[in-house]
């Protein structure tokens, strides 16, 4: 799949910790084969967010049958989004959310993408906590709080370390956790847990569908903001196609396996059981035991997706901050954001606490949904029918270059996309628009957000002047030093 241009270039110049944040990664210093994303895209599901994924899809009021079917789509949905962003990495060498400069501006992208997924950030990285706290207080019994401390600093180091380390692990626990992950399912579908005619399909409701429909593939959506700092250090050389294909397959499949595997933990548990008990239940009818390898394992996964989160919410922070007065991307800066995101996420989630999680997962994953719709449609537009992937890499990091400050093409199909979406939208609990209450509750706004937002910026773009862009791309010469 594309991978012969990149034999050259496989082996890691750096073995510590990563020198680049949010600035651009220099052709010499690109390495590596699709495969190596592969591994993360993988793991990145098999863990106890995956697992508690899947435990809140089944709390939404389909029968386990309809839930399997609207997980499978929605995963195969959301992922098919994310995947294309991840294409986007080789291409510009960036992170993603510093490529949003070119549609929203310099300053509007750091006051709109990347707050929101600043908050992105902040919200999976507190369910991890929560997760990681629980499993800490059930394998030793020390407090929920410590034990999310004694987590976080261990996926604090990972993120440090950075791009490679990040790699590297993932690709170490891929085989044990497809073994592990496989008896797990052994377990919860012929331990016995699961009560009488559980396999019944029952009546069809599209309500209760939609909302894990949507639940699933705004989980999947949300790697989206920052999928493509994995893959930005393989060479631009690398198709697009085997980009794709390998973010695609490994996170659609896993992420499949674990969120079914979830809705089945769950219906073999007592009702508002938490997800890591409900684990240790299915894992130990097997055998007495194996219930703790179970959270020990998913659990090291957890960390892993952790520091994952970390690291990005450090770019992201940095980014952000860069927006308003240069940053110079140092160890030291990358160390204090990291900081800052590890006690932020510990105060939020202390106020939270294990016993909501639940409805905290479900509304954070659903309320970012609908932020990113309109921004994935308008990122995906920009890059592959627009631009077709030619930017001004020194321009995208000039506040007052081509690009701009504030690109209002950008910021308006996202302002219009977004609440066009408002009628449609369902958040448990807390808000249901005029439209989806007249349809009983059914929730159809990703199908709203993404044609709106992205035809708009289409229509908008259709004044940009890009033939002196492509000029400016053809001096800057990077697509010719690959040759």
């Amino acid at each position: 799949m594309g991978h012969g241009t990149t034999q050259a270039h496989d082996s890691a110049p750096l073995a510590g910790i990563e020198q680049h944040s949010i600035d651009w990664v220099p052709l010499e210093e690109r390495h590596g084969k699709p495969s190596s994303v592969g591994a993360i895209w993988f793991v990145g599901s098999l863990n106890l967010t995956g697992l508690a994924t899947g435990v809140v899809t089944l709390s939404m009021g389909a029968s386990l049958v309809w839930t399997v079917v609207a997980t499978v789509l929605g995963s195969l949905f959301g992922t098919f989004f994310m995947a294309f962003h991840s294409a986007q990495g080789p291409q510009l060498g960036l992170p993603q959310l510093v490529q949003s400069r070119p549609q929203f501006g310099y300053l509007g992208a750091a006051l709109t993408v990347w707050v929101f997924a600043l908050v992105n950030y902040i919200g999976f990285n507190t369910s991890d906590a929560l997760l990681s706290g629980q499993a800490m207080n059930l394998l030793t019994g020390i407090p929920n709080w410590l034990g999310y401390l004694l987590a976080a600093a261990v996926a604090t180091v990972i993120a440090l370390y950075g791009y490679e380390w990040i790699h590297r692990l993932n690709r170490w626990l891929t085989w044990p956790f497809v073994v592990v992950t496989a008896v797990i399912t052994v377990a919860a579908l012929f331990g016995g847990g699961l009560p009488r005619g559980v396999w019944d399909a029952g009546p069809f409701e599209l309500a209760p569908f939609m909302l894990v429909f949507v639940f699933v593939a705004g989980f999947q959506l949300g790697w989206a903001p920052y999928v493509s700092d994995y893959s930005r250090y393989l060479r631009p050389d690398v198709p697009v196609r085997s980009t794709f294909w390998w973010t695609y397959l490994p996170s659609a499949i896993s992420g499949i396996w674990v969120f079914l595997l979830g809705a089945v933990v769950s219906a073999g548990a007592p009702e508002g059981t938490d997800p890591v008990t409900a684990l240790k239940l299915a894992a130990d009818r097997l055998f007495g035991g194996f219930g703790t390898v179970a959270v020990v394992v998913l659990l090291v996964g957890l960390l892993s997706i952790m520091a994952i989160n970390q690291y990005g919410g450090s770019l992201t922070m940095i980014s952000i901050v860069d927006s308003f007065r240069p940053v110079k991307p140092t160890r030291a800066i990358r160390v204090t954001t990291i900081g800052i995101m590890l006690v932020s996420v510990g105060a939020i989630s202390t106020l939270v606490g294990i016993d909501r999680f639940n409805w905290f997962f479900a509304n954070v994953v659903v309320v970012l949904t609908y932020l990113f719709i309109p921004w994935t449609a308008i990122n995906l537009v920009d890059f592959f029918f627009v631009r077709r992937g030619q930017y001004v890499v020194k321009e995208i990091f000039n506040p007052d270059g081509i690009y701009g400050r504030w690109g209002w093409r950008g910021n308006l199909a996202y302002v219009i996309g977004l609440a066009c979406m408002v009628p449609f939208m369902v958040v448990t609990g807390l808000f249901v628009g005029p439209v989806a209450e007249r349809l009983g509750g059914v929730d159809c706004s990703v199908f709203v957000g993404l044609p709106v937002a992205g035809g708009l910026y289409w229509a908008f773009a259709r004044s940009l002047d890009l033939a002196t862009e492509r000029r400016m791309v053809q001096e800057e010469g990077l697509l010719e030093a690959l040759h």
